[in-house]
Parts: structure tokens; C-alpha cells; sequence
């Protein structure tokens, strides 16, 4: 691990400021290709192909919901096999207690709600939400980020990051500004 980054704990990492989503695309590929893994990009609206190039391929969210939508489905049934067999046993029509094509639509119902509540959670919940501070903030072009620029930003805590090497990879991808960003 190089030396600048354990001697400055004050500093989060850099972030190159881009004119438009090609030039922020072709930076993040270099950069995974030079070995940089902790890194992110900010853009106003997506760009296709940037979470592949910044090595996101996979994410656990489809997993989360499904075991969501198996729990609501699970939760759904169960509260009806109680609630009919157990709790309330009534005969209906001559039908034994447990007639398990009529929970069906309320075991599909519940599956679905149970998938949402879990999607939403999930996605909260792998992305950080809500994050009211992010040491980018502290630099003030990126304001511009939800209005017309592309930044890079490569943390401090990757095990290629050299505050001065990386600083010249950056400059070297043509950016408009290289900033450093502090806690």
C-alpha cells in the first residue's frame, strides 16, 4: 500500500471532472484497466455501459427478493391455514378445512407485496440510502454533477491509490479538473 495513503488520513481520494459521458466511459475504463477497483462515477442521468466499466456486474438484489417474495408467499399461506384449520375451523359449503386452491390468490397477492417491500429495502439498504454526507460534496465543482458533468472519483483506500500516481493518471485521461476530495 503506498505511503501517501496511510500517512493522510484527511484525504478521501481524487475526482476527475469530465465534459461528457464518452470521455467519463473511456476514463473508467482505463482506470479499471490500470487496476483502480475503488472508484466510483457521478453523472446527471445514466450512461450506458458505465456499470460495466466500473466492475459492477453482479448484485445480490435479485437473492433479496426473492427470499422476500418466498416470505410473503410463506406468510400469506400460513395466515390462512391458521386462521381457517386452526383458529376458526368452519365447513363451507361441504369443503374440508384446509382447501388450498382458495388461498392461492391471496398467497400470490402477499408474494408479490412481500418481493416489493423487499426490493425497496434491498435496494436501500446495498446502496447506502439515505446518505445525507459524502466527502465528495466538499469539492465544489461537483455540483455540477446533476447538471452537466461527468466526474470520476477514485478513493484513497484502493491498493494501486499513489496520491501523486494517481493524480497523474487522471490528468493524463484529459479531464477539465482534478480535485482532491478531503473527509
Amino acid at each position: 500500500m503506498p505511503a501517501e495513503s496511510i500517512m493522510d488520513p484527511r484525504i478521501y481520494g481524487l475526482l476527475a471532472e469530465f465534459e461528457n459521458p464518452g470521455a467519463l466511459l473511456r476514463a473508467t475504463r482505463s482506470a479499471y484497466e490500470a487496476g483502480y477497483r475503488r472508484m466510483d462515477a457521478y453523472s446527471p442521468y445514466p450512461v450506458e455501459g458505465l456499470a460495466e466499466a466500473l466492475g459492477m456486474y453482479h448484485t445480490r438484489l435479485s437473492v433479496i427478493v426473492l427470499i422476500g417474495g418466498i416470505v410473503g408467499a410463506a406468510g400469506g399461506f400460513f395466515m390462512q391455514y391458521y386462521a381457517s384449520v386452526i383458529s376458526y375451523p368452519i365447513i363451507v359449503g361441504g369443503k374440508p378445512y384446509f382447501s388450498w386452491p382458495a388461498f392461492i390468490p391471496v398467497t400470490f397477492e402477499l408474494a408479490i407485496l412481500g418481493a416489493a417491500f423487499a426490493a425497496i429495502l434491498g435496494l436501500f439498504g446495498l446502496s447506502g440510502l439515505p446518505m445525507p454526507y459524502h466527502p465528495v460534496f466538499n469539492v465544489e465543482s461537483f455540483s455540477q454533477a446533476s447538471r452537466n458533468r461527468f466526474f470520476l472519483g477514485i478513493e484513497a483506500e484502493d491498493p494501486n491509490f499513489d496520491l501523486e500516481g494517481t493524480r497523474d493518471f487522471l490528468e493524463s485521461l484529459e479531464p477539465i479538473e482534478v480535485s482532491e476530495v478531503d473527509r
